[in-house]
């Protein structure tokens, strides 16, 4: 007589075969033995997440527990962060309730993306009132500037089946980087789908023309309930006909952050494009770009009504940045690469490829000593920015000496708060390009 199943595992295989006949009933592509293998791996990990849910009940009560011994409680906050003054409004209607773990530096151990080192735009819509539309901005549909529960700043939510595109970028330089922050509010936004067009300046930015257009596009959340991102690529010539398409599947994230925030970072140098989402490079295509076109860029929400896209902490930089050069025999180098919590002084993952860059040339000239100094922008009280910078500094050190193995004496720290500011502090790009880290070659 055959033994019969335990309970919970009988409970767990029915349940999982009913995931994946509702998953595979909705596919659309015919992809053969690739499906099979598919199958087999969303099988495994559904398996694996009716499982987790068994450990989350138990968890629920004690984090119950410790959301009420905290309620009513709410973080002091720092005025030197680049945040507009004025009402705060309930955050948008479906968002999480609370943040899940950050990512470490170390986790990005592959992560060689380096930043432009001159923004010419910026934008955390810390400048537009809660519920219009950017002022900044232009669109032929809608959109507002929300706060998100459980994320830090502003965010810009896309009108649904809507273009918009920041009006102060004009055309691109050959060299460029993009960055910013992309999440959807909903936990099951499978159709929630961004779209980053690089288009010809030519005509109207809110009308479609495929004329050597290149688009990348994004499901942060996947097309079902695995949570596994979705990408394409799609490049177009003069006359529209596509030169070249490509899509796949991401992994799932290992954490699962509430919201799920996905930093999207994008390089160009002359024809080659490099994309990456969070730490992991998705393309690296040598020859996307055509010489000679002026590329505006353009975002679309392309998903449903209830699943709309929002992104934030938007940045272009011209420029990648001649570390060696500078540092070694310049004997000064500004960046704009190591990014901060707004009036915290942890160093951001994405700050991974500008301290690897930075280490290589140190670790290469071992004879030479640097004084590392933090500068902010001009919100706040001074004493606090100038207090601020210096702890940004040492954090730099740390991360230097902690990650890369660089020798802490030959590192020293200082800040100069606001006080000697690159430019003006009257825009978002002026403040942002304020806000840097300086290696004086000592």
């Amino acid at each position: 007589m055959e033994t019969p199943f335990p309970p919970l595992l009988r409970i767990l295989a029915v349940s999982a075969a009913a995931l994946l006949t509702a998953g595979l009933s909705t596919a659309q592509i015919d992809i053969g033995d690739k499906l099979k293998k598919k199958a087999a791996e969303r099988l495994e990990r559904k398996v694996d997440r009716t499982i987790d849910k068994g450990f989350d009940k138990t968890e629920e009560g004690v984090d119950k527990g410790a959301r009420e011994a905290t309620k009513g409680k709410k973080g002091k906050k720092d005025k030197s962060a680049p945040e507009a003054a004025g009402e705060e409004a309930a955050p948008a209607s479906g968002t999480p309730a609370a943040s899940g773990p950050q990512a470490t530096l170390r986790a990005y151990g592959k992560f060689d993306f380096v930043p432009g080192d001159q923004l010419i735009a910026y934008d955390d819509f810390s400048q537009d009132a809660i519920g219009d539309f950017p002022a900044r901005w232009n669109t032929n549909g809608g959109g507002d500037v929300v706060t998100v529960d459980g994320a830090e700043g502003r965010w810009f939510r896309l009108g649904n089946s809507s273009m918009a595109y920041p009006e102060h970028l004009d055309v691109l330089p050959d060299h460029f980087t993009v960055e910013m922050d992309v999440t959807a509010l909903e936990q099951s936004a499978s159709c929630a789908s961004l779209h980053l067009y690089f288009r010809t300046a030519e005509g109207s930015m809110l009308q479609y023309n495929d004329a050597g257009r290149v688009t990348l596009k994004l499901l942060p959340r996947g097309t079902d309930t695995d949570g596994a991102p979705y990408v394409e690529i799609s490049v177009l010539d003069p006359s529209g006909a596509e030169l070249m398409s490509n899509s796949r599947w991401l992994p799932a994230p290992a954490a699962a952050l509430a919201p799920p925030i996905t930093r999207v970072s994008i390089q160009r140098q002359k024809s080659r494009l490099r994309m990456y989402l969070n730490e992991d490079k998705v393309w690296d295509i040598p020859r996307a770009f055509s010489d000679g076109v002026p590329y505006r860029l353009v975002l679309e929400d392309q998903g449903c009504e209830e699943h709309r896209m929002l992104v934030s902490d938007l940045r272009v930089a011209v420029g990648a940045p001649d570390t060696r050069n500078k540092l070694i025999a310049d004997g000064r180098l500004v960046t704009r690469g190591i990014h901060f919590d707004s009036g915290k002084d942890q160093v951001r993952p994405e700050s991974y490829g500008t301290l690897k860059e930075i280490a290589t040339v140190l670790r290469e000239n071992p004879t030479v000593k640097v004084r590392i100094i933090g500068h902010t922008d001009s919100d706040g009280d001074d004493a606090r920015n100038l207090d601020l910078s210096k702890r940004r500094a040492a954090a730099v050190k740390a991360a230097l000496s902690q990650e890369f193995s660089i020798d802490g004496s030959r590192m020293a720290t200082d800040g100069k708060g606001e006080a000697e500011p690159a430019g003006p502090n009257d825009t978002p790009e002026g403040k942002a390009n304020n806000r840097r880290v300086e290696f004086v070659k000592l």
